[in-house]
């Protein structure tokens, strides 16, 4: 592709110094023609002239042509051969001009026959340069039978003579060769900063854009998360009110609890939302890639919406397939539950369709609804963070507007390729392609079981007192030994003074990330880790959901939790990290 860029620019250079040499001829052939008109039949210039006239308006036509038409890398190449072609014709007039003026015996038309053909050799070299082969044969015809002139004259000065055109040949070749190097490296250059400046501006524009989508995503991020923190705030008050009248009848209380679960629920939605979006940007997501066959993902798809179908009224259908795909069955699974739920929430009437087709070695699995559609000019907006056409007021029963952004970083992650055909009016299709496998029997989607309850001692630092005691009380319950500390050097403490009263083993750090005076979780890891001798499995809990940071985690090999955290998904992760220590050891 550079290598056709310059060869253009180079034939471009040819036709444009063309006109110069078009001039050129002009001019001197006419100042030739008065001074041999003394020496040499008139009639004889008049039909050189006119030749060389003819030549003149058809190099000007050729170049006006090259001009006006685009190229490609093989017509250029023929343009150029053109350009070589006519300037050898040239060259060849000229040449002919300086056999019959090489007129030893009238000293005056000799010298001038010699200065004219020195010139014109010599202004070949910045002329055709940009294409060595119409410099070379341009001077050879004009050189060649002024040589021949000499050496059948027989006169005296043939063999200075002879030298001389052979100096000058030789020199000019040397010169050509020089100025092919700098034009290709000068044309280069040039090719490669218009590059640069063109790539410059596609990064700034890229900023830019980057700039106002975090921009709206921050916005909508902020509403989204003050909302339902603000209905929180006003719940908290409202109960604070009602203790302060009295006992809060069960009834009253139950709607209450009710409201703050559901509040708790949007929450934690949006929450798990960002964290899935931020883990899919870090690159830390794993694709673990199994046969899954559609007829048992389909089927559970049918069970888990045929209840919402029933009560928004819609007809819902699933069409079932034998067929069986290659590829990571959770993150595909998740990736055709945001389509179908996508599906549900803005289809008011008709229904919803899942199947599939063949493609070649690919299947396709597609959603279709009978929604509002959306408009052409909207179709890759829609799959940008926040993004939600029939919800201006964003409200959140109609969804956080993160499902489809999580689809399309989640396919690009699989490379499957996601698809969008819509028609306003009249519905969407959204589709999936997977590599279609050729197998008999398939594992599809093997459930997580949770093992039995395993008791330990857990070192655990935190920073903030509220949530350390809350951590050690819940800990405790489950019946683990504690020692736990608002830094490592207090967790530490609490451990040697357990240990100088009995054994105090360790089996687990809890840590958060964020710790006091600029400490974090993993330092304070490690320090634990270099104080117990040995290495210990671990678990960082924390809020933050920067992709760099989620890197940095598990970069590390510590397992991570994300605030806010349940009871059962402390115990889940207690249990996969003591069983990760066990394989390890084992593997020891």
């Amino acid at each position: 592709m550079q290598e056709d860029k310059i060869r253009q620019a180079l034939v471009e250079l040819l036709y444009r110094n063309s006109y110069g040499v078009v001039i050129s001829n002009i001019v001197v052939s006419l100042a030739a023609v008065y001074v041999l008109s003394n020496g040499v039949s008139t009639a004889w210039l008049a039909g050189w002239l006119a030749a060389l006239y003819t030549l003149t308006a058809v190099r000007v036509l050729a170049s006006r042509r090259f001009f006006s038409r685009p190229h490609d890398s093989v017509s250029i190449m023929r343009w150029a051969w053109l350009a070589a072609v006519l300037s050898w014709v040239s060259g060849l007039l000229w040449g002919i001009f300086g056999w019959v003026g090489f007129l030893p015996e009238t000293p005056l038309l000799l010298s001038f026959t010699i200065v004219v053909l020195i010139g014109l050799v010599c202004g070949t070299v910045p002329s055709f340069s940009a294409f060595p082969p119409a410099l070379v044969g341009s001077i050879l015809a004009t050189v060649l039978p002024v040589a021949a002139r000499v050496i059948t004259s027989g006169s005296a000065i043939s063999t200075g003579f002879l030298f001389l055109l052979a100096s000058l040949v030789a020199i000019n070749f040397y010169y050509c060769r020089i100025t092919y190097r700098m034009l290709r490296e000068t044309i280069s250059l040039r090719l490669e900063n218009e590059r640069l400046v063109e790539h410059l501006q596609e990064e700034r524009d890229r900023a830019q854009n980057a700039d106002r989508a975090k921009t709206r995503f921050l916005a909508a991020a902020s509403h989204d998360l003050r909302q339902p923190i603000h209905a929180l705030s006003l719940l908290v008050s409202t109960i604070a009110v009602l203790a302060k009248r009295g006992n809060v009848p069960a009834e009253q209380a139950r709607g209450l609890a009710g409201r703050a679960k559901s509040i708790i629920g949007n929450l934690s939605g949006l929450l798990n939302a960002l964290l899935d979006i931020s883990k899919l940007d870090a690159g830390i997501v794993t694709v673990a890639r199994e046969t899954v066959g559609l007829r048992e993902l389909f089927r559970d798809f049918r069970e888990e919406f045929s209840a919402e179908a029933k009560q928004r009224g819609l007809k819902w259908r699933v069409v079932d397939s034998d067929l069986k795909v290659e590829s990571d069955p959770m993150m595909l699974k998740r990736v055709l539950n945001n389509l179908l739920t996508n599906a549900f929430r803005y289809t008011k009437e008709g229904g919803v369709v899942l199947g599939c087709r063949k493609r070649g070695n690919h299947v396709e699995i597609q959603v279709w609804d009978t929604g509002p559609g959306i408009p052409a000019d909207q179709q890759t907006a829609i799959f940008e963070e926040f993004v939600q056409l029939q919800n201006p007021a964003r409200d959140r029963t109609q969804g956080l507007g993160l499902g489809l952004a999580i689809v399309r970083r989640t396919a690009e992650l699989l490379k499957h390729p996601l698809k969008l055909k819509s028609s306003p009016g009249r519905g969407s299709m959204f589709s999936i392609t997977v590599p279609e496998v050729h197998a008999a029997r398939a594992p599809i989607l093997q459930r997580e079981t949770v093992g039995e309850a395993i008791t330990g001692g857990i070192m655990v630092v935190e920073d903030e007192n509220d949530i350390l005691e809350a951590m050690e009380q819940l800990l405790t319950i489950e019946g683990h030994r504690v020692y736990a500390g608002r830094s490592a050097a207090e967790a530490q403490a609490e451990h040697a003074a357990a240990a100088m009263r009995g054994e105090a083993p360790v089996d687990l750090i809890i840590s958060d990330y964020r710790l006091a005076n600029g400490a974090t979780g993993l330092e304070a890891i490690r320090t634990l880790c270099a104080y117990l001798g040995h290495a210990v499995p671990s678990i960082i809990i924390t809020g933050d959901t920067s992709p760099s940071r989620l890197k940095e985690v598990n970069t590390s090999g510590s397992r991570i939790l994300h605030k806010p955290i349940s009871e059962a998904e402390l115990r889940q992760a207690i249990q996969a990290a003591w069983a990760g220590g066990r394989a390890m050891t084992a593997g020891e």
